[in-house]
Protein backbone atom coordinates (compact mmCIF):
# COMPACT_ATOMS: atom_id res chain seq x y z
CA UNK A 1 0.00 0.00 0.00
CA UNK A 2 1.50 2.74 -1.12
CA UNK A 3 0.91 6.34 1.31
CA UNK A 4 -0.78 9.23 0.58
CA UNK A 5 1.28 11.59 2.94
CA UNK A 6 2.61 12.10 6.23
CA UNK A 7 0.14 14.49 8.23
CA UNK A 8 0.79 15.74 11.96
CA UNK A 9 -2.65 16.69 14.07
CA UNK A 10 -2.04 19.46 16.02
CA UNK A 11 -4.87 18.62 18.86
CA UNK A 12 -5.31 18.48 22.19
CA UNK A 13 -8.99 16.83 21.95
CA UNK A 14 -8.80 13.41 21.83
CA UNK A 15 -11.85 12.48 20.54
CA UNK A 16 -11.15 14.51 17.28
CA UNK A 17 -7.81 13.77 17.26
CA UNK A 18 -8.71 9.92 16.82
CA UNK A 19 -11.55 11.03 14.87
CA UNK A 20 -9.49 12.58 11.96
CA UNK A 21 -7.04 10.28 12.54
CA UNK A 22 -9.38 6.98 11.82
CA UNK A 23 -10.77 9.17 8.62
CA UNK A 24 -6.85 9.70 7.37
CA UNK A 25 -6.12 5.90 7.74
CA UNK A 26 -8.93 4.96 5.48
CA UNK A 27 -7.13 6.99 2.55
CA UNK A 28 -3.81 5.96 3.24
CA UNK A 29 -2.54 9.20 5.25
CA UNK A 30 0.13 8.36 7.80
CA UNK A 31 -0.54 10.58 10.57
CA UNK A 32 0.69 11.13 13.86
CA UNK A 33 -0.74 13.23 16.94
CA UNK A 34 0.60 15.90 18.89
CA UNK A 35 -1.71 16.81 22.05
CA UNK A 36 0.72 19.98 22.83
CA UNK A 37 2.80 22.64 20.97
CA UNK A 38 5.94 21.47 22.73
CA UNK A 39 5.08 17.96 21.15
CA UNK A 40 4.22 19.34 17.90
CA UNK A 41 7.45 21.37 17.44
CA UNK A 42 9.73 18.50 18.52
CA UNK A 43 8.00 16.08 16.34
CA UNK A 44 8.81 18.93 13.45
CA UNK A 45 12.12 18.90 13.92
CA UNK A 46 12.79 14.93 14.16
CA UNK A 47 10.73 14.29 11.33
CA UNK A 48 9.44 15.20 7.74
CA UNK A 49 5.68 15.95 7.61
CA UNK A 50 3.77 16.42 3.99
CA UNK A 51 1.28 18.77 6.12
CA UNK A 52 0.13 19.97 9.86
CA UNK A 53 -3.57 19.77 10.97
CA UNK A 54 -3.29 22.70 13.76
CA UNK A 55 -5.92 23.61 16.83
CA UNK A 56 -5.83 27.08 17.63
CA UNK A 57 -7.02 25.89 21.20
CA UNK A 58 -3.65 24.15 22.87
CA UNK A 59 -3.02 23.94 26.62
CA UNK A 60 0.59 25.08 26.39
CA UNK A 61 1.03 27.28 23.30
CA UNK A 62 -1.60 29.52 21.33
CA UNK A 63 -2.12 27.75 18.49
CA UNK A 64 -1.37 31.31 16.06
CA UNK A 65 2.21 31.71 17.80
CA UNK A 66 2.55 27.83 16.86
CA UNK A 67 2.21 28.26 13.64
CA UNK A 68 4.22 31.48 13.14
CA UNK A 69 7.30 29.40 15.14
CA UNK A 70 6.54 26.56 12.50
CA UNK A 71 6.40 28.84 9.47
CA UNK A 72 9.68 30.81 10.54
CA UNK A 73 11.60 27.27 10.04
CA UNK A 74 9.57 25.98 7.55
CA UNK A 75 8.66 27.80 4.92
CA UNK A 76 7.02 25.47 2.35
CA UNK A 77 4.90 22.84 4.40
CA UNK A 78 1.11 23.21 4.38
CA UNK A 79 -0.87 24.38 7.30
CA UNK A 80 -4.39 24.00 8.15
CA UNK A 81 -5.84 25.60 11.51
CA UNK A 82 -8.90 23.25 12.47
CA UNK A 83 -10.32 25.91 15.84
CA UNK A 84 -13.75 26.71 16.82
CA UNK A 85 -13.09 30.05 16.53
CA UNK A 86 -14.51 30.81 13.19
CA UNK A 87 -14.84 34.97 13.10
CA UNK A 88 -13.47 37.11 10.47
CA UNK A 89 -10.71 38.49 12.82
CA UNK A 90 -10.06 34.92 13.90
CA UNK A 91 -9.09 33.71 10.59
CA UNK A 92 -7.38 36.98 9.23
CA UNK A 93 -5.07 36.04 12.63
CA UNK A 94 -4.46 32.70 11.04
CA UNK A 95 -3.48 33.56 7.51
CA UNK A 96 -1.28 36.21 8.67
CA UNK A 97 0.40 33.79 11.23
CA UNK A 98 0.89 31.75 8.00
CA UNK A 99 -1.47 28.94 7.85
CA UNK A 100 -2.97 28.44 4.20
CA UNK A 101 -6.14 27.43 5.16
CA UNK A 102 -8.83 27.70 7.69
CA UNK A 103 -11.52 24.91 8.53
CA UNK A 104 -14.04 25.94 11.40
CA UNK A 105 -15.16 23.39 14.07
CA UNK A 106 -17.48 21.24 13.86
CA UNK A 107 -16.83 20.39 10.45
CA UNK A 108 -17.16 17.40 7.98
CA UNK A 109 -14.59 15.16 7.74
CA UNK A 110 -15.00 15.18 4.09
CA UNK A 111 -14.74 18.88 3.56
CA UNK A 112 -11.42 17.97 5.79
CA UNK A 113 -10.37 15.56 3.38
CA UNK A 114 -10.89 17.70 0.55
CA UNK A 115 -9.19 20.68 1.46
CA UNK A 116 -5.98 18.32 3.14
CA UNK A 117 -5.67 16.93 -0.75
CA UNK A 118 -6.13 20.62 -2.59
CA UNK A 119 -3.62 22.13 -0.41
CA UNK A 120 -0.87 18.89 -1.10
CA UNK A 121 -1.38 18.96 -4.78
CA UNK A 122 -0.61 22.41 -4.72
CA UNK A 123 2.56 22.07 -2.85
CA UNK A 124 3.61 19.62 -4.63
CA UNK A 125 3.09 21.32 -7.70
CA UNK A 126 5.00 24.16 -6.75
CA UNK A 127 7.91 21.96 -5.39
CA UNK A 128 7.56 20.59 -8.83
CA UNK A 129 7.58 23.81 -10.60
CA UNK A 130 10.78 24.78 -8.54
CA UNK A 131 12.94 21.60 -9.86
CA UNK A 132 14.68 22.54 -12.88
CA UNK A 133 17.09 19.58 -12.87
CA UNK A 134 16.91 15.63 -11.49
CA UNK A 135 20.27 13.90 -11.18
CA UNK A 136 20.74 10.28 -9.93
CA UNK A 137 24.63 9.60 -10.01
CA UNK A 138 25.98 10.21 -13.70
CA UNK A 139 22.19 11.11 -14.86
CA UNK A 140 20.78 14.15 -15.23
CA UNK A 141 17.10 15.26 -16.71
CA UNK A 142 16.65 18.64 -17.52
CA UNK A 143 12.95 19.76 -17.04
CA UNK A 144 13.36 23.02 -18.17
CA UNK A 145 15.18 21.97 -21.50
CA UNK A 146 12.95 18.28 -21.84
CA UNK A 147 16.79 17.05 -22.36
CA UNK A 148 18.49 13.78 -20.66
CA UNK A 149 22.06 13.23 -20.29
CA UNK A 150 24.13 10.35 -19.04
CA UNK A 151 27.51 11.19 -18.04
CA UNK A 152 27.41 14.68 -20.34
CA UNK A 153 25.86 12.61 -23.28
CA UNK A 154 22.37 13.39 -24.76
CA UNK A 155 19.94 10.76 -24.33
CA UNK A 156 16.93 11.19 -27.33
CA UNK A 157 13.42 10.19 -25.67
CA UNK A 158 10.38 10.34 -26.84
CA UNK A 159 7.90 11.74 -25.11
CA UNK A 160 6.32 9.02 -22.86
CA UNK A 161 10.16 7.95 -22.13
CA UNK A 162 10.78 11.46 -20.97
CA UNK A 163 8.00 11.60 -18.89
CA UNK A 164 8.67 7.77 -17.72
CA UNK A 165 12.02 8.57 -16.78
CA UNK A 166 10.90 11.66 -14.85
CA UNK A 167 8.68 9.65 -12.76
CA UNK A 168 11.63 6.85 -12.19
CA UNK A 169 13.85 9.92 -10.90
CA UNK A 170 11.17 11.60 -8.69
CA UNK A 171 10.93 8.12 -6.85
CA UNK A 172 14.03 7.16 -7.08
CA UNK A 173 15.41 4.71 -4.52
CA UNK A 174 11.32 3.44 -4.18
CA UNK A 175 9.80 0.73 -5.90
CA UNK A 176 7.06 1.30 -8.12
CA UNK A 177 4.18 -1.05 -8.96
CA UNK A 178 2.63 -1.00 -12.46
CA UNK A 179 -0.01 0.22 -11.11
CA UNK A 180 1.95 3.12 -10.24
CA UNK A 181 3.47 3.91 -13.57
CA UNK A 182 0.03 3.31 -15.53
CA UNK A 183 -1.53 5.88 -13.02
CA UNK A 184 0.94 8.27 -12.95
CA UNK A 185 2.61 8.46 -16.53
CA UNK A 186 -0.32 7.17 -18.58
CA UNK A 187 -3.05 8.24 -16.41
CA UNK A 188 -4.82 5.05 -16.78
CA UNK A 189 -6.24 2.52 -15.00
CA UNK A 190 -3.66 -0.70 -15.22
CA UNK A 191 -4.83 -3.13 -17.75
CA UNK A 192 -3.65 -6.36 -16.80
CA UNK A 193 -3.82 -8.06 -20.34
CA UNK A 194 -0.93 -5.43 -21.47
CA UNK A 195 2.56 -5.13 -21.54
CA UNK A 196 2.95 -1.77 -22.52
CA UNK A 197 5.19 -0.88 -19.22
CA UNK A 198 7.30 -3.69 -19.94
CA UNK A 199 7.63 -2.57 -23.54
CA UNK A 200 8.81 1.19 -22.35
CA UNK A 201 10.96 0.21 -19.54
CA UNK A 202 12.80 -1.93 -21.93
CA UNK A 203 13.09 1.17 -24.22
CA UNK A 204 14.11 3.40 -21.55
CA UNK A 205 16.70 0.64 -20.07
CA UNK A 206 18.36 0.47 -23.62
CA UNK A 207 18.55 3.85 -23.73
CA UNK A 208 19.75 4.65 -20.11
CA UNK A 209 21.83 1.69 -19.34
CA UNK A 210 23.12 0.30 -22.02
CA UNK A 211 26.76 0.40 -22.63
CA UNK A 212 26.90 1.38 -18.98
CA UNK A 213 28.71 -0.84 -16.04
CA UNK A 214 26.30 0.95 -13.32
CA UNK A 215 22.86 0.23 -14.17
CA UNK A 216 19.96 2.50 -12.90
CA UNK A 217 16.92 0.60 -13.66
CA UNK A 218 16.08 -2.29 -11.95
CA UNK A 219 13.42 -4.55 -11.51
CA UNK A 220 12.12 -5.60 -8.19
CA UNK A 221 10.34 -9.16 -9.32
CA UNK A 222 6.90 -9.45 -8.48
CA UNK A 223 6.90 -5.96 -7.46
CA UNK A 224 7.45 -3.29 -9.98
CA UNK A 225 10.80 -1.45 -10.75
CA UNK A 226 13.07 1.01 -9.05
CA UNK A 227 15.71 3.85 -10.16
CA UNK A 228 18.40 3.74 -8.49
CA UNK A 229 22.19 3.44 -8.11
CA UNK A 230 24.34 0.25 -7.05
Amino acid sequence: MNIAGKILIVEDEDKVASFIKKGLQTQNFDSTIASTGVQALSLIESENFDLVILDIGLPDINGIMLCKTIRASHENIPILMLTALGGVSDKLSGFEAGTDDYLVKPFDFMELLVRVKALLKRCSDQNNERIEKLTVGDLELDLKEKVARRNKDVINLTAKEFNLLEYFMRNQGRVVSKVDIAEKVWEINFDTGTNIIEVYVNYLRNKVDKGYTNKLIHTVVGMGYMLKQK
